[in-house]
């Protein structure tokens, strides 16, 4: 369970949507631009299509991305805030710990970059120590979302009058061939933090890490945060909290579904369930029907037929030992460099070279 686009307000503190312009001060050059990469489908026409494939298919699933509306997203941030939710928490004490370190790793000048910026909130102590030892920092962050890029940024320049930021609106997949085109004589630290990478196979895991090595140079690093196996209790819970907040996180697909397509999906009949597979090292969401059920979906034209216990897959998300995080390194051509663990090794930080 790891953010893919969280949707912020349309708005700043101003009561207005900032623009690139809007960094500019007298003569100054803007200190951000925001540069598109990729075009992808409406987000409700992608989502139509995904419920339609993975409502009417035998085992029925749903990509976990369209977890993430609005209400989606606001549950996901009281999540990290949970204390059965250790991954945030642990992650982010390993940047603040180890930021110095890590800024190390990385010859002068420097271009951080990071994939899925988000609201960049774990990245700040990085940004802070590159600027502390550097002077100034160009910063790219890369995301789906030009009004999650606009918003963070803009807190990043006030904060920090020597930074730059030079985004990039897309895919990854995009973002990537975009960087890999271009170098201009800095050297890149890339983040991907959030364990965002246990989202997907471990074979796809390493494809995508390929694709990131294709874009890095000699002189570049990838700072990759991967939670760890551990106890299923502990996994469970951080899953399925005591109060519920992850169920209704999860319930809400339904919820929207309802919403933006027609659905009638009563959510008094599903409960959330996770559970940890010890031998994948896999933990998997479920919607799961609490008797025989048929749904209409009116905007689709469909009705979902559901067996009393058939289960609706929501989200995958594989933990790592440290010597599987080596293997895929391994396998996507890359090496680990350096590694840090929070105190209770619940998570980990990877620094990576191109082998």
């Amino acid at each position: 369970m790891h953010r893919v686009d969280r949707r912020k307000s349309e708005q700043t503190k101003t009561g207005r949507r900032p623009s690139a312009d809007d960094t500019a001060r007298g003569d100054d050059p803007p200190r951000l631009h925001l540069e598109p990469v990729s075009h992808a489908a409406g987000e409700r026409d992608d989502f139509a299509a995904a419920v339609r494939a993975g409502l009417t298919a035998a085992a029925k699933s749903i990509p976990c991305r369209f977890l993430y509306d609005a209400r989606g997203s606001l549950l996901f941030e009281r999540i990290t805030e949970l204390p059965e939710y250790y991954p945030t928490r642990a992650e982010r004490s390993i940047l603040r710990a180890h930021a110095a370190d890590i800024a190390r790793c990385v010859k002068p000048p420097v271009e951080l970059v990071e994939l899925g910026s988000g609201s960049a909130s774990k990245t700040r102590a990085l940004i802070e120590t590159l600027i502390e030892a550097n002077g100034s920092l160009v910063f790219r962050p890369i995301d789906i979302s030009p009004t999650i890029l606009e918003a963070s940024s803009r807190e990043l320049l006030d904060a920090h009058p020597t930074l730059v930021i030079e985004g990039l609106v897309g895919e990854y997949d995009a973002a990537l061939r975009s960087l890999a085109e271009r170098h201009e004589g800095r050297s890149r630290l890339v983040l991907w933090l959030g364990s965002s990478i246990g989202n997907l196979s471990r074979e796809a895991a390493a494809r995508f890490l390929a694709r990131v090595r294709g874009a890095l140079g000699r002189a570049d690093r990838l700072l990759v945060g991967v939670d760890l196996r551990k106890d299923a209790r502990v996994l469970e819970r951080a899953y399925d909290d005591a109060d519920g907040v992850t169920a209704a996180f999860d319930l809400n697909l339904l919820a929207r579904i309802n919403r933006e397509l027609g659905g009638h999906f009563d959510l008094a009949r599903f409960r959330h369930e996770a559970s940890y597979d010890v031998e994948a090292g896999r933990v998997e969401m479920h919607l799961v029907s609490l008797g025989a059920q048929r749904v209409p979906i009116d905007r689709l034209g469909i009705e979902v037929g559901l067996a009393d216990g058939e289960a609706i897959h929501t989200e995958s998300s594989y933990k790592y030992s440290l010597a599987e995080i080596d293997a895929l390194a391994s396998a996507a051509g890359l090496a680990v460099e350096q590694r840090w663990l929070d105190r209770d090794g619940l998570f980990s930080s990877n620094l990576l070279r191109a082998a």
